[in-house]
C-alpha cells in the first residue's frame, strides 16, 4: 500500500506539508532569483536594440553611411564583418574573458551593428522601419512571453532551428548570384518564421539554465550572452519582416 505521508518530489508541490520543508520558502527564493535574472537579460537586450537603432540612425543622417557603403571600399566591408567576429569571440571565448569584458564587448557589437545596419535609411522610409520595428517587438514579446509560460519542451527544436540558420545562410549566398526575387521573398519568409521560433526557444534555454547556474560566478556572464542570443533573433527577425513591410525610398 501506498505510504502518504512519504515526502514527494519537491517541484511537483504535493509534499504532505511544504510549509514543514521550507519547500515554498525556497520556491519564493528561486521565482524571484528567476524573474531578476531574466530581467536583466531583457534589460542588456533592449539596452543594446536601442544603441543600435540610435546609432544606425545618426550614421545614416549624417551622411557617413552613403559615402562608406555606396562608394564601397575596404572600410565597409570592416563595419559589416566586425560584428560577426565578435559575435565569435564572445561565443567561443566566454569561459576565458571576465563578465566586464563580455559587457564591453556586447556594447562594442550593438554600436558596430548600428553601423552595419544604417544602410536600412537608405533603402527603406523612415516610416516603414519604425512600423516594422513596433511589429517586430510585439511579436518578439509575445513569442518570449510563450516560451517562458509555456510547459512544452521545446529543446527538441535546437538542432532543427540550428540547420535552418545555415540552409538560410546557405540559400542566401547562392541567391546573390542568381537575384532571384520570388526566391528572395521565400527566403525572407522562412527567416521570420526560424528567429520566431529561436525567440521562444532561446527564451525557455535561457530560463532553464538559471536552475544551473543560479550562485555559480557564470551567471554574469550568462545575462550578457543571453542577451547577446535574444538580441540577435530580434535584430534577425526585424530584417527579414523588413522585407515585407519596408517601402522603398525611390
Amino acid at each position: 500500500m501506498a505510504d502518504w505521508n512519504e515526502r514527494q518530489d519537491p517541484r511537483t508541490g504535493f509534499s504532505a506539508d511544504p510549509r514543514a520543508t521550507g519547500d515554498v520558502a525556497r520556491g519564493e527564493v528561486v521565482d524571484q532569483g528567476l524573474r531578476k535574472y531574466m530581467l536583466s537579460i531583457y534589460n542588456y537586450m533592449a539596452s543594446g536594440v536601442m544603441l543600435t537603432g540610435i546609432v544606425a540612425m545618426l550614421f545614416a543622417q549624417s551622411g557617413m553611411a552613403a559615402e562608406v557603403f555606396v562608394n564601397g571600399g575596404i572600410l565597409s566591408w570592416v563595419i559589416m564583418l566586425s560584428p560577426l567576429a565578435i559575435v565569435f569571440a564572445m561565443s567561443f571565448g566566454q569561459n576565458k574573458f571576465s563578465t566586464v569584458t563580455l559587457q564591453a564587448m556586447f556594447w562594442g557589437f550593438a554600436v558596430l551593428m548600428g553601423l552595419s545596419l544604417s544602410t536600412i535609411f537608405l533603402v527603406y522610409t523612415g516610416s516603414s522601419i519604425a512600423a516594422t520595428f513596433f511589429a517586430t517587438a510585439g511579436a518578439f514579446a509575445g513569442l518570449s512571453l510563450w516560451g517562458y509560460t509555456t510547459k512544452k519542451d521545446l529543446s527538441g527544436w535546437g538542432s532543427f532551428l540550428v540547420m535552418g540558420v545555415i540552409g538560410l545562410i546557405i540559400a542566401s549566398v547562392i541567391n546573390i548570384f542568381l537575384g532571384s526575387s520570388t526566391m528572395e521573398l521565400v527566403i525572407s519568409f522562412l527567416g521570420v518564421l526560424i528567429f520566431a521560433g529561436l525567440t521562444a526557444y532561446d527564451t525557455q534555454r535561457l530560463k532553464e539554465q538559471y536552475y544551473y547556474l543560479r550562485g555559480s560566478e557564470f551567471m554574469g556572464k550568462a545575462i550578457v550572452m543571453g542577451a547577446l542570443s535574444l538580441y540577435l533573433d530580434f535584430i534577425n527577425m526585424f530584417l527579414f519582416l523588413l522585407r515585407f513591410m519596408g517601402a522603398s525610398r525611390e
